[in-house]
């Protein structure tokens, strides 16, 4: 509704005030609701340096599936991954035994917080690749895509089997 003014200059300002409001309030609705997006089971979304990385992602939670992870596989498209889930938040370990492709291994805390990430971890090592924190999931993608993508310890994630998340799903 217009406000009848004596001189037609403070209504255009009226009209233009009401517009540009309407305009933030649609603005901040629709930034509310790209933090609270849907998330679907077969994605991992990551808050990175330029906006997000989204993964298409398979799941390992079980003991066998987690054991196996990416073992024998001789490649991975650039946007996809593993995640493992675990019941709780504790100090894992990772190894590359019979796993042919160079990864990085990303911790997230309970929160879906990155906590520790290795980068480009040798092929078939049967070194220990410790957590070096509580970690509830982590995701392993082709070597290089961490720093490429702008992930970082801090960063937060979104999925539906993060225990306890900052960055929550609809």
């Amino acid at each position: 509704m217009l406000r009848q003014a004596g001189r037609g200059g403070e209504t255009v300002l009226i009209v233009i005030a009401r517009a540009v409001i309407l305009a933030l309030a649609v603005l901040a609705a629709t930034s509310v609701r790209a933090d609270t997006a849907p998330c679907a089971p077969e994605t991992i979304t990551i808050r990175a340096d330029d906006g997000v990385a989204e993964f298409a992602v398979e799941i390992a939670d079980t003991s066998a599936s987690r054991a196996k992870g990416l073992m024998f596989r001789e490649e991975m498209p650039a946007d996809a991954g593993m995640l493992f889930v675990y019941d709780d938040a504790d100090q894992v370990a990772f190894w590359m035994k019979n796993t042919p492709l160079s990864l990085d291994i990303i911790f997230f805390n309970r929160h879906g917080v990155i906590c520790s990430i290795t980068e480009a971890a040798t092929p078939f090592s049967t070194d220990r690749i410790p957590s070096g924190c509580a970690a509830q999931t982590v995701l392993e993608l082709n070597a290089g895509v961490a720093a490429a993508r702008g992930l970082k310890r801090g960063a937060p994630a979104r999925h539906p089997a993060i225990m306890d998340p900052v960055w929550a799903c609809e």
